[in-house]
């Protein structure tokens, strides 16, 4: 949902971002905020960046991103925000020197308050270049830190070299401060949010479903269990399967949405996994879409098997905000988002009979049940992980980094 507007929920109106105040500058704007991230293709990261751009000039703020460009580059025009296409995603160390010179270069033009990294590569290239020139520095760890080589720690933490360090979830910052040393006071959590404007059952027409049941060649007569993932293995796609192989006196087809774009090893051991457990005519692997929100619509169940604890998990957020019941395991940040029997379920992690029986306890709702799950889980949502959300507490870490650079100035 755009920051700029204002979202009910509980029958309280939720925090809008405050209002930056303005620089005595030619613009007459406020601070200058430059977000960077490797590339704009479509991922968590990119959304939420363009979502903070938004909420940035809604605040009175002046938006800046810096990325190596790609398909949502229209997006950014669109919002009003300003784009710098550099090759910030180069891992190559003997490049660096060259890409540094052209962001400090663009720091410089767009007169910078605050740099934003959200990558790696894009911190080691950057962090140095707003270090130079005296600005605020701000990173989001939106992946899990693996620090089992020293090259990798040391590579990792650099996105830790900042004035604030946002963590995505509570699983995440306890990864970061498990690791390193010294980061606790300037670290915050501050959970990605969804579109409930998007994601809202209300807003989906019967045209899209059609579309996307038509597509996908989805049947009209039997409970759909749907996996939204990307095609690869920690996504959980076969122990979903043994979980289902469990539970198969009840009537179900399971949806792999995405899992048709991966490798053939993949697809093909996802296929004989399948066949070898009985399943045979009961799931499919289909290609991914883009309407998300029809595709939640025609789902009546919506499962995050993930067998490595998801940093996050927007998938269950998404769910949720759709109001369709979701199920994931018992780690990592979905264990955030989602509350036991009330706005779906937590299974014991990588357990495919508890996994099945939480499916079961899914299909076999009353309709009655499955409307109060319904209205919770968008309640919960709509409170608790609301793009607006995200963007409000961020712009406050700004404001707050800003207020505290003035105060030492004076």
């Amino acid at each position: 949902m755009s920051s700029k507007t204002n979202q009910k929920s509980g029958g309280k109106t939720s925090l809008s971002p405050p209002k930056f105040v303005k620089k005595h500058s030619r613009g007459g704007h406020g601070p200058v905020i430059v977000q960077i991230l490797p590339r704009l293709v479509r991922g968590g990261v990119e959304r939420g960046t363009i979502e903070m751009a938004e909420a940035i000039i809604a605040a009175g703020g002046k938006a800046v991103v810096i990325s190596g460009g790609g398909i949502l580059e229209h997006q950014l025009t669109r919002c009003g925000a300003i784009h710098h296409r550099i090759p910030v995603y180069e891992k190559n160390p003997l490049k660096w020197g060259l890409i540094r010179r052209q962001v400090r270069a663009v720091l410089r033009q767009e007169n910078a308050d605050i740099v934003h990294v959200r990558s790696r590569a894009p911190a080691w290239i950057a962090l140095p270049a707003a270090k130079s020139l005296g600005l605020i520095t701000v990173s989001t760890v939106h992946a899990r830190f693996h620090t089992k080589s020293f090259l990798k720690r040391i590579y990792n933490g650099k996105m830790l070299k900042t004035d604030h360090v946002i963590a995505i979830s509570e699983y995440v910052k306890s990864l970061i401060t498990r690791s390193y040393f010294g980061v606790e006071e300037r670290l915050s959590v501050i959970h990605r949010g969804v579109d409930v404007k998007a994601f809202d059952a209300n807003e989906v027409t019967q045209p899209r479903i059609i579309r996307l049941v038509e597509r996908i060649d989805l049947p009209e007569d039997v409970p759909l269990v749907m996996l939204p993932a990307r095609p690869t293995s920690w996504k959980g796609h076969e122990i979903l399967l043994e979980a289902l192989a469990g539970i198969k006196h009840l009537p179900f087809l399971c949806v792999f949405l995405g899992a048709a774009e991966g490798r053939a090893s993949f697809t093909d051991r996802i296929v004989q996994k399948g066949v070898e457990l009985g399943l045979e005519g009961r799931f499919r692997l289909t290609e991914a879409v883009e309407d998300m929100p029809a595709a939640m619509m025609v789902a009546d169940v919506v499962v995050m098997p993930s067998i490595t604890p998801e940093p996050f998990g927007r998938v269950a957020l998404e769910a949720q905000a759709m109001g369709r019941p979701v199920i994931a395991f018992d780690h990592g940040g979905a264990a955030e988002s989602i509350v036991h029997e009330k706005t779906g379920w937590l299974a014991k992690p990588n357990d495919a009979d508890d996994l099945g029986r939480c499916i079961a306890a899914a299909l076999e709702m009353s309709d009655n049940k499955r409307r109060l799950m319904r209205k919770a889980s968008r309640n919960h949502i709509e409170q608790s992980f609301s793009t607006a959300k995200m963007c409000s507490e961020t712009i406050r870490v700004y404001a707050r980094l800003l207020a505290k650079k003035a105060a030492a100035e004076r």
